[in-house]
This record gives structure tokens, C-alpha cells and sequence, in this order.
């Protein structure tokens, strides 16, 4: 592929709900770019795009993917990411290195949850966020509930620049309101004029003026030119409309149909003449490595180079793929640069880029385009690539927490290893999943966004690593604390010829502020106890809390106070006193009133409207408690507190639940006392564990 200069690179991400259409308007947008000969289609596997063994299986998008397309004069780096939920990092990590997005919606369902959950994720930026709306030729669908649907969402920024010939199984064309003309389409997508259907020439005369007005509020000069001669001139107004764009003031609404490849040309004349090139957006940010200093990266191909690797592939015939953003400087086979985190040394040998599943080779990745490095030798996904003399970093993406967690262990003896090797090389790829061994659960968890995000990792354990896994319910990790006071004493004091053991200790156990953590206080006077035998005996005691006396948990919370005791001359030592302190406490801790204590989660759900009812009274049949509804566009958001207990499995049941509509957030809060009933069965539960073990 031939190099284009930085003017002529727009670098554009594909967001919205799963099922929207977003992967089948890049197969569109490949065949009329001329890159592939036939529209790929998701349901017969024959995508461009979404071409892995598992996007073809599931028939959905699990990653995002490059493609580069060349159109009129310039290139459209397309980076087409996934609606499913489980997959938002991925869309987080090309927002990063994108100057505009588009938001495909479905128009058989107007804005659904998804959407505005991709559309909170994109944040800030990119400011510059166009709406396609897709399969408008479907039965039943009108083109005034889509425009209601974006309006009630996201305000009345939103603004229509074409308008639909006809609605649902009519639809026959696309009137162009910003050039005042109609189309239809070949199909070979090639956009044909037509004459604007009488019915329609009012609804194009308003909507061309709302869109002169709309570029006129992009720059006061302009502003002050419409005001003077109540229009503005071509020129002034792909001026105007762009800054609109590149501001956020205005949400251009394109319609298509990316099956029937109609108004595909007509979106990418629109991404070619009023998205932002990497010259048109403010400065990226980056700070000097190490430190919290920062600086404006100007996206020039001459200056000193950075690049950020916002994504890492693994090939089994090529090795790791660094998927890179160029922000400053040209990157070309020979040159050297410094890897900013882990401080290694790195070559760049060949430069390629992607479309879809084919690698095309480039001379160079000038500033502000994208492409693809390979076999870097300690570069990972968030890496920046930099020369020495720069030192810069680009900022980090921060990922979501994982929402569900799953106990995973191997299911054949000897290949416990294989699983964290495997993961943590999926770990290059994937930075939204973590995996947690917990020594005092016995167990190894898996944490991901959702039960398809952990099937589709255990699904590449198996067919890249060869280990099988079994996954179970982990083990929750409750704490044990005290309610009451409790003194006790516990003489050490052994004999069994020649030197013996004695340590004599009295201590006193009682509640500490919640959170405060373990606090031992020494009130030995007079060295009834030497000052010497003193650590051990905190030692025996924080050894006696790693597994209290209820669940076998940790215990938390409390204070130790060693008061009195005595000791022997010649038979006192470290340890006798270290099992002296041990003792005490575990006969101790049971008199002082012990309680269990679970962790409670923060919880955020967002339904429509219609599920609300039926997801607050499913929180609360997991005591949850309810702390407030907020509105959200036609959704509801329900805040709630929920014991992890009760949450295992919930992405499951929720999208059960609401048909696949509702989403969540966790976050974990602080531990709380466990009910009398509850407790009882979890104790319970851990002595029949305890006995099966033993």
C-alpha cells in the first residue's frame, strides 16, 4: 500500500450494539473500496472481518480488527470493534487511537442499551461521533421513531444529514442534504442521481438549513457571515460543519442498509470530506516517562518518534503482531527505539498493515496512521515506543474491572502450569481478564466481563495451549472478626527430658474499628514477660488469625492486648511463646463473640425500562439492597449493594432475564456481617469440607 501524507489519514472506529450491523457495513465498505471482490457475510462465515475460527462459530465479533482502506485520495483506517459486552476493552483500546467514531444503531430498534453503553465508554473522545443507521430497509421500520430514539438518547446535537427514499421493505434511496440531491443504488453500490421525490422536498429544504445553521455555529467568523447573508457558501460550510464536528456540537445521522450495500460510497465520501484528520484534532497528551510531567504530541512525520501499541496479536506462522498508532515521527524497518515501560531496546523490521484478515505490506507508518509491527522482542499491549532522546509515553488505557469470576483448574494432573502460562500469554492479547491463585481459598480464579469472555478464553486454552479446563464456583472469601471482649490465658509447657518448653501468656481480645485491620498492643510491665519473647508472641497470634475459628477465614478487625504471664529461665524460647500466643487467641477468639463477614459489591445496572421491575426484585432476592434508579434515555440504571455470595453466575441470569438488553458494573464496597441463617450454612459447609479433607 502506498504511503499518504498525515492530512490525508482519518482514523475511524466502528461502535455500537451487538447486531447492529457494524462488521457487515465493513464488508461493505472492503468491496467498495476495491479491496475484496464480494460483500463478506457474517452468517456464512465468508466475512472479511470477523474470520476466526470463533467468529465464525459464534457469529459475532471477539476482537477488533484493521482495515485499511484507500478511497478517493486519501486512506480510511476502519477499526471495526465488537457490541458484545464482554468486549468493550477492546473497543476502549481503539478509541484510543481514533479521531472519529461511528455509531452504527439498528434500525429495527432504535438506540438500545448497548449503544449508550458504547457510547459512555468512547468518554471524551473522539469528539467526533457520526451515526449510521443500518438495515432501514427491514420490515416495520420508520425513519421518524430512529430519529426520536437518537434525540431522546443523545440530544439534540444529533442531527440528520440524509434522509431514506421510502421506509422498511420501500426504502429505494438517499436524498444528501447537505448537496440538496438524491440517489439510488446499483448493485455494485455506486450511487446513481435521481430527482428528490416531490413528497420530500419541504423535509430536504429544512434539513439542508438546520445544517447550514449547524456550520455556522462551528466558528464565529461564520457565525457572523450566515447572520449577514442568512446562508453560507460551500467552502464555508465544509469549514464550518467540520469544526461542528471535530467540537462535538454535532452528531451527523447518515441511513443505509450495509446488506443491500446501499449509501456505503456515500458514508465514506462523508468519512473523506468532514472526519478530522490526525492534523485536525487537538494534541495528544504525553507525559514524560516515569514522572507525571506532560507534554502535546504534534502529529508531525518529521519529529522525534512515539507510537502506541494498542493492541497485540499472537500468529502462530509470524509471532506477535503489535498493532501501533504513529503519534509523532515515521516508523520504518531499521530504525531503533526504546520500549518506555519495560526499558528494552526494540528494531523495527517489516511494517505492514491489515484489511480484515489480509496483511498488506507498507513502506513506512508515517504520524497519525496505523499499521503493524512484528516479532518486537518485550513490547506488550499499553506499551509506548519512543526514541531515547524523547523519553515520552502515551497514557495507558485503563480497562473496566472483571464482573464474573469462576474457579478454573486443569483437568489433567500435571498441566496446572500450563494454565497460567496460557493465560498469561492470552494476557499479551487481552488485559481485561485477570487470574488471582488464592493460597487460602486452594483455588485459582478467573476473572473476565462475562460468561462469553470466559468461554472464549477457555475455548483458546484448549485449541492454542492444549490444556482442557474445568471451571466451578469459587470459593467466596469471607473474614471472621469479634463482637465481644475475651480474656484469656494459655500456659505452654512442655517436658520430655532435657531442656523443656514454657511460655506463659495472658492476652485480652476485643473488636477493632471496622477496617481498622490487626493492632497488638504490648502492656507487659515490670518484665513479667522479657521484652524479647514479646514478637513472638504477635507472631503466634497473626499466625492463629490466617485461619479462624468459625469458617477457617481470616480473622480481621480485632485488637490483641498481651497483659500478663510469666516464664522460665532456662525453658522459655521464641517458639514455646509463638504457640503460647497461638493458642490463646484461637480459644480466645471463640468466646469473644465471633461473627462471619462477607464481601458486598457495589452494583450498576443498566435495563430498559420495561425490565426494571423484574431486575430490582431479583437483587433483592440476593439481599441485595436497593440504593437508588437513575434515568438513562429510555433505560433505567438501579445502584444496588449485593453480597458476592450472591452474584455468581449473575451476567448469566441477567441477560436471560432481559433478553440479552441488560448490562452491569461491580465494584467491591466493604465487608459486612453475614446473616445469622446464612452464616450458620456457610460454617456448616466448611466443617463437612474440612472433614472430607481430613
Amino acid at each position: 500500500m502506498k504511503e499518504f501524507t498525515t492530512d490525508k489519514i482519518r482514523n475511524v472506529c466502528l461502535a455500537g450494539q451487538r447486531g447492529c450491523g457494524k462488521t457487515s457495513l465493513a464488508d461493505a465498505i472492503a468491496f467498495n473500496a476495491g479491496i475484496n471482490n464480494r460483500i463478506g457475510r457474517v452468517d456464512e462465515g465468508s466475512s472479511l472481518l470477523d474470520h476466526t475460527d470463533t467468529e465464525i462459530a459464534k457469529k459475532t465479533t471477539i476482537s477488533s480488527k484493521l482495515l485499511a482502506t484507500p478511497w478517493r485520495d486519501g486512506k480510511i483506517n476502519w477499526l471495526d470493534c465488537p457490541g458484545h459486552p464482554d468486549f468493550v476493552g477492546e473497543l476502549l483500546s481503539s478509541r484510543l487511537v481514533s479521531d472519529a467514531a461511528v455509531m452504527v444503531v439498528n434500525a429495527t430498534s432504535g438506540v438500545e442499551v448497548g449503544t449508550q453503553m458504547q457510547w459512555r465508554a468512547l468518554g471524551d473522545a473522539p469528539a467526533t461521533r457520526i451515526f449510521f443507521v443500518n438495515k432501514v430497509e427491514m420490515e416495520n421500520v420508520t425513519w421518524q421513531a430512529n430519529l426520536d430514539s437518537l434525540s431522546d438518547a443523545f440530544g439534540t446535537g444529533v442531527v440528520p444529514v440524509q434522509l431514506p427514499i421510502g421506509e422498511a421493505q420501500k426504502f429505494k434511496g438517499i436524498i444528501d442534504l447537505i448537496a440538496n440531491k438524491a440517489y439510488t443504488f446499483g448493485d455494485d453500490g455506486k450511487p446513481k442521481e435521481t430527482d428528490i421525490p416531490a413528497d420530500l422536498k419541504d423535509a430536504t429544504q429544512s434539513g439542508h438549513e438546520k445544517l447550514i445553521e449547524v456550520a455556522a455555529e462551528g466558528d464565529d467568523a461564520l457565525m457572523e457571515k450566515f447572520f449577514e447573508d442568512g446562508t453560507l457558501s460551500d467552502a464555508d460550510f465544509a469549514v464550518g460543519f467540520k469544526k461542528s464536528l471535530i467540537a462535538g456540537k454535532a452528531y451527523p445521522i447518515l441511513v443505509g442498509s450495509a446488506s443491500k450495500n446501499m449509501g456505503v460510497t456515500l458514508l465514506l465520501d462523508f468519512i473523506d470530506k468532514y472526519a478530522p484528520s490526525p492534523e485536525d484534532v487537538p494534541a495528544r497528551v504525553a507525559v514524560k516517562t516515569g514522572t507525571e510531567e506532560s507534554t502535546d504530541v504534534a502529529p508531525d512525520p518529521a519529529g522525534q518518534p512515539l507510537a502506541y501499541v494498542f493492541k497485540t496479536v499472537s500468529e502462530s506462522h509470524l509471532g506477535d503482531m503489535s498493532y501501533v498508532r504513529c503519534f509523532s515521527g515515521t516508523l520504518k524497518s531499521g530504525l531503533d527505539l526504546s520500549n518506555q515501560q519495560t526499558r528494552s531496546g526494540e528494531r523495527v523490521t517489516q511494517v505492514y498493515t491489515l484489511q480484515g484478515k489480509s496483511r498488506v505490506d507498507m513502506s513506512s507508518i508515517p504520524a497519525g496512521d496505523i499499521g503493524v509491527l512484528v516479532k518486537l522482542k518485550d513490547t506488550h499491549t499499553g506499551n509506548s515506543l519512543a526514541s531515547s532522546a524523547s523519553g515520552l509515553s502515551i497514557p495507558e488505557v485503563v480497562f473496566p474491572h472483571p464482573v464474573m469470576d469462576v474457579a478454573i483448574k486443569a483437568k489433567s494432573k500435571g498441566d496446572e502450569e500450563k494454565i497460567s502460562t496460557g493465560l498469561h500469554k492470552l494476557h499479551e492479547e487481552d488485559p481485561t481478564f485477570k487470574l488471582v491463585a488464592d493460597p487460602a481459598l486452594g483455588q485459582q480464579v478467573l476473572y473476565g466481563q462475562g460468561p462469553t469472555h470466559i468461554e472464549v478464553l477457555t475455548e483458546k486454552l484448549k485449541t492454542r495451549f492444549g490444556v482442557e479446563v474445568e471451571l466451578a464456583r469459587p470459593k467466596i472469601p469471607y473474614r471472621e472478626t469479634v463482637r465481644g471482649k475475651a480474656e484469656k490465658q494459655y500456659r505452654h509447657k512442655k517436658q520430655s527430658g532435657g531442656r523443656g518448653q514454657f511460655g506463659d501468656v495472658h492476652i485480652r481480645i476485643e473488636p477493632n474499628v471496622r477496617g481498622g485491620g490487626f493492632e497488638f498492643i504490648n502492656a507487659i510491665k515490670g518484665g513479667i514477660i522479657p521484652s524479647k519473647f514479646i514478637p513472638a508472641v504477635e507472631k503466634g497470634i497473626v499466625e492463629s488469625m490466617q485461619r479462624g475459628g468459625l469458617a477457617g477465614s481470616q480473622v480481621v478487625d480485632v485488637k490483641a492486648t498481651l497483659y500478663y504471664g510469666s516464664f522460665h529461665e532456662v525453658d522459655s524460647s521464641d517458639m514455646a511463646f509463638k504457640i503460647a500466643g497461638l493458642m490463646a487467641f484461637k480459644e480466645g477468639f471463640m468466646e469473644a463473640k465471633p461473627v462471619l463477614l462477607e464481601p458486598i459489591y457495589n452494583i450498576e445496572v443498566t435495563v430498559p425500562d420495561d425490565y426494571t421491575g423484574d431486575v430490582m426484585g431479583d437483587l433483592s432476592s440476593r439481599r441485595g439492597k436497593i440504593a437508588g434508579m437513575d434515568p438513562d434515555g429510555r433505560n433505567q440504571i438501579v445502584r444496588a449493594a449485593v453480597p458476592q455470595a450472591e452474584l455468581y453466575q449473575y451476567a448469566v441470569d441477567l441477560r436471560s432475564m432481559t433478553q440479552g438488553q441488560g448490562v452491569y458494573s461491580l465494584e467491591f464496597a466493604r465487608y459486612e456481617e453475614v446473616p445469622h441463617d446464612s452464616a450458620q450454612k456457610v460454617v456448616e459447609a466448611a466443617k463437612r469440607e474440612k472433614e472430607e479433607e481430613g
